[in-house]
């Protein structure tokens, strides 16, 4: 009884760490966006994630709606969706089966950008840059560890865009509840080339 109890109470224990370690990711490298007035344009950037198959897989139709989601109320006319990610091998660009689910799966109307080249964190961010130009609020997509790996990359390219950074939509309590703590767990490993400024974000 008393195994099964100290069992439990990890397992509890596990899912709030995860939870508490990808809420503080989805906070870090980002301004409030307060005062931000309605006839600002606004770039919401999803990235991709690894995709051979012919149509959007599970973790991108997940950030694909993360992005959507995260088009605020009182920009969504200015609002531009940047899809960010290159061909896996000789399929197709993840940019575009984001996009094709975007428009044919969730039936959005908004702008539409395709950025299909890149194929590593560094080369989506290096990629959108000149995409982010006149944005006067930008948001990064996707799970909070990769997202906040982008955000870094954006500050040391570009730190006057970078300091346009707002939360996305990308955290919310409870969604991925089980699979937080593996998130958490490989977040840690992944952000671990960050610089030491960077890090501070870090547990």
């Amino acid at each position: 009884m008393r195994r099964r109890a100290g069992v439990a109470m990890a397992g509890v224990a596990a899912l709030a760490w995860g939870e508490w370690l990808n809420r503080r990711w989805s906070c870090a490298l980002v301004g409030n966006g307060e005062g931000a007035a309605e006839a600002e344009a606004e770039a919401v950037v999803v990235l991709g994630y690894r995709n051979p198959q012919a149509a959007a897989n599970f973790i991108n139709r997940w950030r694909v709606r993360a992005g959507i989601r995260s088009i605020a109320a009182d920009s969504a006319r200015g609002t531009r969706v940047i899809f960010s990610g290159g061909a896996a091998g000789s399929g197709h660009a993840e940019a575009l089966l984001m996009a094709d689910y975007a428009k044919s799966g969730l039936s959005f109307d908004g702008t539409v950008l395709l950025e299909d080249r890149s194929r590593t964190t560094w080369e989506n961010i290096t990629n959108v840059i000149p995409l982010l130009e006149d944005a006067d609020r930008i948001k990064i997509v996707s799970q909070p560890a990769h997202a906040l790996k982008a955000r870094a990359y954006l500050r040391r390219r570009r730190p006057d865009l970078a300091d346009r950074l707002v939360r996305a939509d990308d955290y919310r309590p409870g969604e991925w509840l089980v699979a937080k703590p593996l998130l958490a767990l490989y977040g840690l490993w992944t952000l671990r080339g960050l610089k030491a400024d960077e890090r501070k974000v870090l547990p």
